[in-house]
Protein backbone atom coordinates (compact mmCIF):
# COMPACT_ATOMS: atom_id res chain seq x y z
CA UNK A 1 0.00 0.00 0.00
CA UNK A 2 1.51 3.64 -1.15
CA UNK A 3 1.00 6.34 1.63
CA UNK A 4 1.85 9.46 0.63
CA UNK A 5 2.10 13.00 2.05
CA UNK A 6 -0.30 15.35 0.00
CA UNK A 7 -0.86 18.17 2.32
CA UNK A 8 0.86 20.11 4.75
CA UNK A 9 -1.08 23.07 6.62
CA UNK A 10 0.86 26.12 6.79
CA UNK A 11 -0.04 28.37 9.92
CA UNK A 12 -0.45 31.93 8.41
CA UNK A 13 -1.94 35.27 10.20
CA UNK A 14 -3.25 36.54 6.96
CA UNK A 15 -5.30 34.42 4.43
CA UNK A 16 -5.20 36.86 1.26
CA UNK A 17 -1.39 37.82 2.42
CA UNK A 18 0.07 34.56 2.11
CA UNK A 19 -2.04 33.14 -1.00
CA UNK A 20 -0.62 36.67 -2.71
CA UNK A 21 2.98 35.30 -1.67
CA UNK A 22 2.66 32.09 -2.45
CA UNK A 23 0.97 32.57 -5.28
CA UNK A 24 2.73 35.15 -6.89
CA UNK A 25 5.69 35.63 -5.56
CA UNK A 26 6.30 32.09 -5.44
CA UNK A 27 4.35 31.13 -8.47
CA UNK A 28 2.55 28.08 -6.20
CA UNK A 29 -0.57 26.95 -8.45
CA UNK A 30 -3.64 28.02 -6.90
CA UNK A 31 -5.32 24.93 -6.75
CA UNK A 32 -8.93 26.33 -4.72
CA UNK A 33 -9.14 29.26 -2.88
CA UNK A 34 -13.05 28.44 -0.56
CA UNK A 35 -14.77 30.91 1.32
CA UNK A 36 -18.24 31.26 3.00
CA UNK A 37 -19.48 32.46 6.46
CA UNK A 38 -17.92 29.46 8.39
CA UNK A 39 -14.42 29.66 7.00
CA UNK A 40 -11.54 30.10 4.29
CA UNK A 41 -9.59 27.29 3.16
CA UNK A 42 -6.87 27.83 0.68
CA UNK A 43 -4.98 25.20 -1.65
CA UNK A 44 -1.74 26.02 -3.59
CA UNK A 45 0.84 23.67 -4.81
CA UNK A 46 4.74 24.08 -6.20
CA UNK A 47 4.99 23.23 -10.04
CA UNK A 48 5.76 19.78 -10.55
CA UNK A 49 4.89 18.78 -6.76
CA UNK A 50 2.51 16.09 -5.42
CA UNK A 51 2.12 17.77 -2.13
CA UNK A 52 0.32 20.95 -1.75
CA UNK A 53 0.19 23.69 1.18
CA UNK A 54 -2.99 24.99 3.02
CA UNK A 55 -3.67 27.65 4.55
CA UNK A 56 -7.02 28.53 6.04
CA UNK A 57 -9.41 29.23 9.34
CA UNK A 58 -10.63 26.42 10.38
CA UNK A 59 -9.33 24.94 14.32
CA UNK A 60 -7.18 22.46 12.55
CA UNK A 61 -5.39 25.08 10.52
CA UNK A 62 -5.14 27.55 13.57
CA UNK A 63 -3.43 24.91 16.08
CA UNK A 64 -0.45 26.71 15.30
CA UNK A 65 0.97 29.82 15.86
CA UNK A 66 1.38 31.60 12.65
CA UNK A 67 5.59 31.46 11.27
CA UNK A 68 5.77 27.99 14.01
CA UNK A 69 6.55 25.60 10.75
CA UNK A 70 10.54 25.92 10.32
CA UNK A 71 12.64 24.15 7.23
CA UNK A 72 9.90 22.86 4.82
CA UNK A 73 12.05 21.98 1.34
CA UNK A 74 11.36 22.90 -1.58
CA UNK A 75 13.43 20.77 -4.21
CA UNK A 76 14.72 22.57 -7.65
CA UNK A 77 17.33 21.17 -10.80
CA UNK A 78 18.99 24.40 -10.58
CA UNK A 79 19.70 26.23 -7.10
CA UNK A 80 21.06 29.15 -8.79
CA UNK A 81 18.36 29.51 -11.37
CA UNK A 82 15.74 29.32 -8.82
CA UNK A 83 17.11 31.61 -6.25
CA UNK A 84 17.09 34.23 -9.32
CA UNK A 85 13.66 33.58 -10.32
CA UNK A 86 12.83 34.37 -6.54
CA UNK A 87 15.10 37.33 -6.60
CA UNK A 88 13.35 38.79 -9.68
CA UNK A 89 10.11 37.80 -8.17
CA UNK A 90 10.92 40.61 -4.92
CA UNK A 91 11.13 37.48 -2.57
CA UNK A 92 14.26 37.96 -0.35
CA UNK A 93 16.18 34.91 0.03
CA UNK A 94 19.53 33.42 1.22
CA UNK A 95 22.64 33.47 -0.10
CA UNK A 96 23.62 29.45 -1.98
CA UNK A 97 25.00 27.27 0.62
CA UNK A 98 27.36 24.01 -0.34
CA UNK A 99 27.26 21.48 2.17
CA UNK A 100 28.50 18.83 0.09
CA UNK A 101 30.13 19.05 -3.43
CA UNK A 102 28.02 15.85 -4.61
CA UNK A 103 24.29 16.00 -6.14
CA UNK A 104 22.10 17.16 -3.16
CA UNK A 105 24.51 19.30 -0.85
CA UNK A 106 23.39 22.79 -2.04
CA UNK A 107 20.83 25.21 -0.35
CA UNK A 108 19.03 28.16 -0.52
CA UNK A 109 16.47 29.32 1.57
CA UNK A 110 13.63 32.08 2.13
CA UNK A 111 10.74 32.91 5.11
CA UNK A 112 7.24 33.99 4.04
CA UNK A 113 5.52 36.88 5.35
CA UNK A 114 4.69 35.08 8.45
CA UNK A 115 8.36 33.92 9.45
CA UNK A 116 7.61 30.20 8.02
CA UNK A 117 11.31 28.82 6.93
CA UNK A 118 11.80 26.78 3.41
CA UNK A 119 15.02 25.55 2.55
CA UNK A 120 15.76 24.74 -1.35
CA UNK A 121 17.87 21.81 -2.15
CA UNK A 122 19.57 21.56 -5.38
CA UNK A 123 18.71 18.05 -6.96
CA UNK A 124 20.08 18.15 -10.39
CA UNK A 125 18.69 14.97 -11.63
CA UNK A 126 15.20 16.53 -11.34
CA UNK A 127 16.17 17.86 -14.42
CA UNK A 128 16.02 14.60 -16.71
CA UNK A 129 14.03 12.71 -14.23
CA UNK A 130 11.08 14.87 -12.46
CA UNK A 131 9.26 12.65 -9.36
CA UNK A 132 5.98 13.82 -11.53
CA UNK A 133 6.69 12.88 -15.27
CA UNK A 134 5.71 16.45 -17.13
CA UNK A 135 2.73 14.41 -19.30
CA UNK A 136 0.86 13.42 -15.82
CA UNK A 137 0.84 16.58 -14.24
CA UNK A 138 -2.40 18.06 -15.65
CA UNK A 139 -3.68 14.92 -13.45
CA UNK A 140 -2.61 17.02 -10.74
CA UNK A 141 -4.61 20.05 -11.34
CA UNK A 142 -0.81 21.68 -12.51
CA UNK A 143 -0.58 23.91 -15.66
CA UNK A 144 2.09 22.57 -17.59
Amino acid sequence: MDWTLEVVVLPVSDIDRSVAFYRDKLGFHLDHDTANEHMHVVQLTPTGSGCSIVIGDLPSQTEMAPGAMRGLQLVVADAAAARQELLDRGVEVSEITVFDERDGGTFFGFADPDGNTWAVQQIKARAEKPLIPVEARGRFGESG
